[in-house]
């Protein structure tokens, strides 16, 4: 017999609407981190003074923002966010903000080290050169990333908190009947 019993075919759906539904919101976050660090790409351009502004560092904005947002799925799977009623939103999201910020940082330097070793550097020697090895560097970029996590965290936190639906009303409108 070649078909599939219900539960089996039940399964394969819900796998199904679970990778479609990851996909959909790394997608959605790529695209959200990408929006500012191509800004601050632009911004960092308009405050040298630059004649011609490159193409490049957008593109590589581009796939920071993939892998950011692959970091913060991974975050997002290892400590999830879960708003606590009696404490708000906003301390609920703390704590999970620094947390995810310190996954985002260890991995970004675990693929500082994994470049390195792709061109021919040591791995030990590749992670002491993240961030220009400027501590104050690794600073601004970590409140920068802080900063940029806020917004989406406080929207995950609503989404939980009132639902999916009421998020969109009131982000977007309601819905024409």
């Amino acid at each position: 017999m070649n078909s599939l019993n219900p539960p089996t075919q039940k399964a394969k759906e819900g796998l199904r609407h679970r990778i479609k539904d990851e996909f959909v919101q790394a997608a959605l976050l790529t695209l959200y981190f990408a929006t500012w660090f191509c800004a601050i790409a632009f911004f960092s351009f308009a405050l040298l003074r630059e004649a011609a502004i490159p193409i490049t560092p957008f593109g590589l904005a581009i796939i920071k923002a993939a892998l950011c947002a692959k970091f913060m799925m991974i975050s997002k799977a290892i400590f999830p966010l879960r708003v606590d009623t009696n404490r708000g939103l906003i301390k609920s999201i703390v704590w999970h903000s620094i947390a995810y910020l310190g996954i985002v940082l260890a991995l970004s330097f675990a693929e500082a080290g994994i470049d390195g070793l792709l061109h021919g550097k040591s791995f030990l020697e590749s992670i002491s050169s993240f961030g220009h090895g400027d501590p104050i560097y690794i600073a601004a970029l970590a409140l920068m990333y802080w900063l940029i996590l806020w917004p989406y965290l406080i929207f995950l936190g609503l989404q939980q908190s009132i639902g999916n639906q009421a998020v969109a009303a009131i982000l977007f409108g309601s819905k024409p009947k």
